[in-house]
């Protein structure tokens, strides 16, 4: 019955364990941390921009409640300065 299969010892089988990595450059890992640090500084940039134009929009604006002014007030104001400074030239 078994004659045809050719039976015999089992051969044991290699492990496929994957090689370890090989170790990077110098030159290699000095740009991984550059491209690192780039998108880091990208998507900082991306948060803290927006948020430093409000502040500063929010703070200009406090600061014409505080002095109970407005931006157009405040232009005309420099624009009748300038016509009497014209008018002493």
């Amino acid at each position: 019955m078994t004659s045809e299969l050719h039976e015999g010892p089992l051969t044991p089988v290699a492990r496929s364990v994957p090689p370890p990595p090989q170790k990077l450059t110098r030159r290699e890992e000095r740009r991984r941390r550059r491209r690192r640090r780039r998108r880091g500084e990208e998507l900082l940039a991306w948060v803290l921009v927006p948020i430093i134009c409000i502040g500063i929009y929010w703070g200009i604006t406090a600061g014409f409640d505080l002095l109970g002014t407005s931006p157009g007030q405040v232009w005309d104001q420099l624009m009748q300065v300038k016509a009497m400074m014209e008018k002493r030239a």
